[in-house]
């Protein structure tokens, strides 16, 4: 990961649940830093979220303070202490004010998170904080997590480059309700905060919220992006500015990117998994039917087995509840088309359709013969070590 000018990064083993484990991490922003965020829906949205939500209107940042092991979440006043004390001490180390501390975690609801052990890890991660610090930070985030998830792009705003990185996590909890895992972005683009959140709300609408690894939504799910202002280009204000076009596509795949990190990292998945809807009322309804399929455990499961179960996406395009003819519903898998006009394809061979269930990377496309609408969702299958995996979550 290449250095975004006016950020610098640390990560430490805190021991916040368990010793010897990077379980920390402080994000340094330098003066000005134009702050923009979306944040889980949740009606039991945990500490952490609450305090970025009352402080993303402000617009500007200076620190990013990320714990794992613990989500701070349904701890009442302890968990708002908590987010106090590490906001203070961060503000402390970093010379800033303690709004402009954002704060998020992620690890076990219903546990009161300790700050003490992160008060005592703040100086040194202060100290330590340097522009390479990536890989250490995105680890440090992880909790069934099996990989670092971590990219980069470059753009350019009126022809001076640009960097763009971003580092998240996910593996479980995962369904589209703003963000779903944790994810942050940095670039030294000069953008507004206005801008800035008018771009990140479009992206993860596209990226993150078109994922879905188990159906459930987590009660932590942040996604917040900084932008120093180091780049040596005319500030961008506006939203609409045609500058931006660069920057707004490089920005869509970084997202992108990391959300089908996070769907491949699936807890106990074996396959990746996209599918199409076409033909649908909206795009809207496109989405909450690809949702609803992409969501059924008996379709999910099926996927696992590799058997090109149509009957399963029919069942899940019926109860999305959104338009669709069932007489002239076609199905495909991959390239094979298996339903047509609301029966099975006349021309159907199992044995082509098995062989390609076998891939780890599966599509299934589905028109609904209903408009002109289309969305794709993306996501994994469901296997059984999925439950072991949750099973032992707290043990």
């Amino acid at each position: 990961m290449p250095a975004v000018a006016g950020i610098r990064l640390a990560a430490a083993a805190a021991g916040i649940r368990y010793g010897g484990r990077t379980d920390l991490m402080l994000a340094i922003c330098e003066p000005g830093t134009s702050l923009a965020g979306t944040l889980t829906r949740s009606a039991c949205a945990s500490a952490p979220v609450e305090w970025c939500r009352d402080r993303l209107g402000q617009g500007v940042a200076r620190a990013l303070l990320v714990n794992s092991g613990n989500a701070n979440a349904f701890t009442g006043r302890r968990g708002e202490l908590s987010c106090a004390a590490m906001a203070g001490a961060a503000a402390r180390h970093v010379g800033c004010r303690i709004d402009e501390v954002m704060l998020a975690s992620t690890g076990v609801i219903g546990e009161p998170l300790d700050p003490a052990p992160v008060l005592a890890t703040l100086e040194a991660l202060a100290r330590d904080a340097a522009p390479d610090g990536w890989d250490q930070a995105a680890r440090a985030i992880m909790t069934t997590d099996t990989f670092p998830k971590y990219a980069t792009r470059g753009a350019t705003i009126d022809g001076v480059p640009v960097r763009l990185n971003a580092i998240a996590k996910g593996s479980g909890m995962i369904a589209p309700d703003m963000a779903t895992m944790l994810a942050f972005v940095f670039t030294d683009a000069n953008i507004a905060p206005g801008a800035l959140q008018h771009w990140l709300a479009r992206s993860v609408r596209a990226s993150f919220n078109a994922v879905t690894v188990d159906g459930d939504t987590s009660t932590s799910d942040t996604v917040l992006a900084f932008a120093t202002g180091r780049a040596p280009h005319r500030r961008v204000v506006d939203a609409a500015d045609r500058r931006l076009a660069a920057f707004r596509r490089a920005g869509d795949e970084l997202l992108l990117e990391l959300a089908h990190m996070i769907v491949r990292d699936g807890e106990g998945a074996t396959k990746f998994v996209t599918i199409h809807v076409n033909g649908a009322r909206s795009a809207r309804s496109a989405r909450r039917i690809g949702l609803s399929i992409a969501n059924s455990p008996l379709v999910k499961t099926a996927i696992a087995g590799e058997d090109a179960n149509w009957g399963r996406v029919v069942m899940a395009v019926g109860k999305a509840g959104e338009p669709a003819s069932r007489d002239r519903l076609a199905i495909w898998f991959g390239p094979t088309r298996v339903a047509l006009d609301g029966e099975v394809d006349p021309d159907y061979a199992e044995s082509g359709v098995a062989a390609y269930m076998k891939g780890a990377e599966i599509e299934i496309t589905v028109d609904v013969g209903v408009g002109r609408g289309r969305d794709t969702v993306w996501t994994c299958d469901l296997t059984g070590r999925y439950i072991a995996i949750n099973a032992d979550y707290r043990s």
